[in-house]
């Protein structure tokens, strides 16, 4: 059992990367390294696994599970470990979610299945008969991953209401629906609910505007990169301090501009360049279909870290 029993999903929660080696196998050594440099930062409420940042799809159950006991040994007694959960199938879903829950993590963040893409949005039980049979398999507390309605794979804020109402552990959504609008309308509602459900952000390349609105926290695979920039952001905003909140959002918009450039799909790609860059990581080695970025670009990313004044040395600053 976990020892972040009841864990509460807010705050900053930076997703970390998944060093490879040039053979593209995990490379524990620089991975645990990269756990270090990450909780080493005051203030974060948990850090965020076998996710997007690194490189779920690619990665077997297995490598997830071992994924998970290395982090568990090198973090696990310092903060909460939120889990990701990634695949195509429910009961596959529901297996990923008993390993994480043995294995010690806190929480759950629960992305959607790609069948969903095919018509779901008009037939609501199909993404709640998911969370059910991941709810069935865990009592931890899940994180549901809110995508653009546009992707095929987003929630109606009435089909989210439905899920909450029906899964009674989803605690949080990150929140990518990538729309002004609609990411306002959900920070009302599910935050003003007798259970409240946080809105985690993740909209990284907008992330003031964001966190402005009312969010209850972020969730960002750039926080691998820059996580004491974000919780000295996030700081500000609690503390309605707009003119340090604008400073320090100053130095993010050169690494967020670079990050989240088309391709949209390389953005975790660039954050393990800008962790080469900066002496974190030895290998910046991604698994196919990605590929290695082209100089240019990586001296775009080396660029963008000057601008901002990320050190190139060891692990993250507290940023003033």
């Amino acid at each position: 059992m976990s020892k972040w029993k009841n864990y509460e999903p807010k705050g900053v929660i930076p997703a970390c990367l998944l060093p490879f080696k040039n053979d593209l196998s995990i490379d524990e050594t620089a991975y645990r390294k990269h756990l270090r440099d990450v909780v080493d930062v005051a203030g974060l409420s948990a850090i965020t696994i076998n996710a997007h940042a690194s490189e779920v799809a690619s990665c077997t159950f297995e490598e997830q599970a071992m994924v998970l006991d290395i982090t568990m040994d090198e973090v696990g007694d310092r903060i909460p470990i939120v889990h990701g959960i990634y695949a195509d199938g429910s009961l596959e879903a529901a297996r990923i979610a008993r390993m994480a829950q043995r294995g010690g993590a806190a929480c759950l963040l629960v992305f959607p299945p790609g069948p969903l893409a095919l018509g779901s949005s008009s037939k609501p039980e199909m993404p709640i008969s998911h969370f059910r049979t991941i709810a069935d398999a865990s009592d931890l507390p899940i994180i549901c991953f809110q995508y653009p309605l546009i992707s095929g794979l987003g929630y109606p804020v009435d089909t989210l209401l439905k899920l909450i109402d029906e899964v009674k552990t989803i605690r949080a959504i990150k929140d990518w629906c990538n729309n002004v609008m609609q990411h306002e309308r959900q920070i009302r509602i599910l935050q003003s609910l007798p259970c409240r459900v946080n809105v985690l952000t993740t909209h990284s390349s907008w992330l003031l505007s964001s966190l402005v609105l009312g969010c209850n926290g972020l969730l960002s695979g750039a926080g691998s990169v820059i996580a004491d920039l974000q919780v000295v952001l996030w700081q500000a905003v609690q503390a309605n301090d707009l003119a340090r909140a604008r400073k320090i959002n100053d130095r993010i918009y050169p690494i967020a501009h670079a990050f989240y450039a088309n391709p949209f799909a390389d953005m975790h790609n660039r954050m393990k360049e800008a962790l080469v860059i900066l002496g974190r990581i030895p290998c910046a080695a991604v698994r196919p279909p990605l590929v290695k970025l082209e100089d240019a670009e990586i001296a775009r990313i080396k660029q963008a870290l000057e601008q901002a004044g990320v050190r190139s040395e060891g692990a993250m600053e507290r940023a003033a």
